[in-house]
């Protein structure tokens, strides 16, 4: 999301200003920030002691913009010269030529308040995009010979046209689907939950699907699952998985998964050892557990050591990579 909303906001720059080549040849500097994860925010706060090495040199002008947690915020608006609120209008269409890869936001924000995720505080509840609007870009992009058009939001499968009811996302990627041109549709993110046989169905008899699907499954564990209040169970998540195999045989199938989340002891780690090993996903995004101001996990302790959580990460790396 962070990707797109950046080629958006390259758009306007774009208009009045000239690219520059490097950071260090550039007089206005726009951060757009992710707080998703913590390795993301500190790499933004990296970024300060180099504004300060540049402006010793020369004059800058810094602008900070995108997913921002209340205390963060504080400490950068010492840091950066503005702070803009994030754009949510979906406006300024990128010019995709010549990219292979168009990504186009069809939502913000997200309404499921997962007890480990920032989203809902940085981008607010979910606002959808006029499915018009979404069609005529995915038109654009294929007519300027993108080969990969990514559909994009918090979670997808809550998508409702503003315009229209009745398009839900099932219904979206049908027409998308009509679309003419060489190009292939991916989608990110959906959530297990109301992924539902109308979305399987359509995507089996689709002609631009990629086959690829990521389905973040974030625990192997019930009780995990409830903590992370992922209204699912492990055997739901299963059965969908194979329901989705058994529609479209091949299928790539990729998950996101948190390790080390508080709580999380090594019998219920095993859970999500032994789902990786009986579900054989294509791939694998594995994330070491981080606190996030502001979420409900965050008042919880941050109880398993880091090095237990680097040792869970290895495992599911290897069972990913080696079946």
């Amino acid at each position: 999301m962070n990707e797109a909303d950046s080629e958006r906001i390259a758009v306007r720059l774009e208009r009045k200003h000239k690219k520059a080549r490097s950071l260090n040849e550039a007089d206005l500097i726009v951060v757009n920030m992710c707080s998703v994860r913590k390795p993301a925010v500190d790499r933004v706060y990296g970024l300060l002691e180099k504004f300060k090495e540049i402006r010793k040199k020369r004059k800058i002008r810094t602008i900070l913009t995108g997913c921002i947690v209340k205390k963060d915020l504080m400490r950068f608006r010492k840091e950066f010269d503005e702070i803009l609120e994030q754009d949510k209008s979906f406006k300024d269409f990128p010019n995709y030529a010549p990219q292979q890869t168009a990504l186009i936001p069809i939502s913000t924000g997200c309404n499921n308040f997962c007890s480990y995720c920032v989203v809902p505080f940085t981008r607010g509840t979910l606002k959808c995009r006029d499915h018009k609007d979404i069609l005529k870009e995915i038109k654009k992009s294929a007519q300027q010979g993108v080969k990969e058009i990514w559909l994009l939001g918090q979670n997808v499968n809550d998508y409702q046209s503003p315009a229209d009811k009745k398009i839900d996302f099932s219904e979206l990627f049908r027409l998308a689907d009509k679309i003419k041109g060489e190009f292939k549709l991916y989608f990110t993110s959906p959530h297990p939950k109301n992924f539902s046989d109308k979305i399987i169905k359509i995507l089996a008899q689709s002609k631009h699907f990629s086959k690829y699907l990521n389905l973040p499954v974030q625990s192997g564990d019930d009780i995990i699952l409830k903590r992370m209040n992922r209204p699912y169970t492990v055997k739901k998540y299963k059965d969908l998985v194979r329901k989705i195999r058994k529609a479209i045989p091949d299928i790539n199938l990729s998950t996101d998964v948190i390790v080390g989340f508080p709580g999380e002891t090594k019998k219920q780690f095993s859970n999500t050892e032994k789902l990786f090993k009986e579900l054989k996903f294509n791939i694998a995004y594995i994330n070491k557990y981080s606190p996030r101001e502001g979420t409900a996990c965050s008042k919880l302790k941050d109880d398993v050591p880091f090095k237990e959580k680097k040792r869970r990460e290895q495992i599911l790396i290897k069972i990913a990579n080696h079946g």
